[in-house]
């Protein structure tokens, strides 16, 4: 992956601006804010962190949306001094992208931006491969760890992910959870797993640098440096004519961006509360 473009210099474009830059991740990043000279500070800023903090990438900014135009990845941020791009504003910013950079992958990076991936695919027939939202792996990120607490264990050790449309409609399936190779559902008694299931909808949404590190994670697995799967905002699949919606699912990524939904083992009740959530 040679290039990412980052749309909105706000707190949380600048979030993933350092983060994807420090991880030497790709070779080169462009931040865009159409206000004044924001995105060009930032990428000035982090950019001469680079000899202290040991990374190359190259970065820099714009006012000109068509920067992004022969990107690899844009990344949809906030805005400068606003929020997550959504709503019909992110939905012609989501059109315009989708025209500049016609073969990238789209990554919505927001914890808003749900409905963002929904629109892209159902009104504007995007691929539902190539835009997908990053914001679950950061929520799946703090229910590992605070699964991991449960058990007094390490999050590295808890394989765990979140599905549905959080946080009212979260569902976490249990039966599959592992850590160290034993299962959480045996480790941890039922009234102890419903108290973790209400204090992880909690947490929703996550901030900027828990969603920042969250879409950093997704780029390197789509780099191949990562075999994990991840919890993405995907689009339904209408080729069945099932009308569902975009909701959290485990991913496995490629360059090109979802390679497959692999969904966990679930109960029945699990299921039905997967339905529900997804339901129209």
């Amino acid at each position: 992956m040679q290039s990412v473009a980052i749309i909105g210099a706000g707190e949380l474009g600048g979030a993933v601006a350092h983060v994807l830059a420090r991880r030497d991740v790709v070779r080169s990043i462009v931040l865009v804010d159409e206000t004044g000279r924001v995105a060009t500070g930032k990428a000035l800023d982090i950019a001469q962190a680079a000899p202290v903090e040991q990374f190359s990438t190259d970065l820099s900014g714009s006012t000109d949306i068509s920067s992004a135009a022969g990107v690899s990845v844009v990344i949809l941020a906030d805005r400068a001094g606003g929020s997550d791009w959504q709503g019909d504003e992110g939905f012609l910013m989501l059109r315009r992208v989708a025209q500049m950079a016609s073969s990238a992958v789209i990554l919505c990076a927001g914890a808003s931006q749900r409905e963002l991936v929904d629109r892209g695919v159902r009104e504007l027939h995007l691929s539902r491969t190539r835009v997908f939202g990053s914001a679950p792996e950061a929520f799946a990120n703090g229910a590992r760890a605070l699964a991991a607490l449960a058990i007094n264990g390490s999050p590295r050790d808890v394989a765990l992910s979140v599905l549905g449309v959080p946080p009212a409609h979260l569902v976490i399936p249990w039966e599959s959870a592992t850590a160290a190779g034993r299962s959480l559902s045996h480790a941890l008694d039922e009234p102890t797993r419903r108290q973790l299931a209400a204090r992880i909808a909690a947490m929703w949404p996550p901030g900027p640098y828990a969603l920042a590190s969250a879409a950093t994670a997704v780029i390197e697995s789509m780099q191949g440096r990562s075999r994990r799967l991840a919890s993405c905002f995907v689009a339904p699949d209408t080729t069945a004519g099932t009308r569902t919606k975009t909701a959290a699912l485990p991913v496995r990524l490629s360059a090109s961006g979802i390679a497959g939904v692999v969904l966990p083992s679930l109960s029945v009740v699990e299921q039905i509360a997967l339905d529900n959530a997804t339901k129209l």
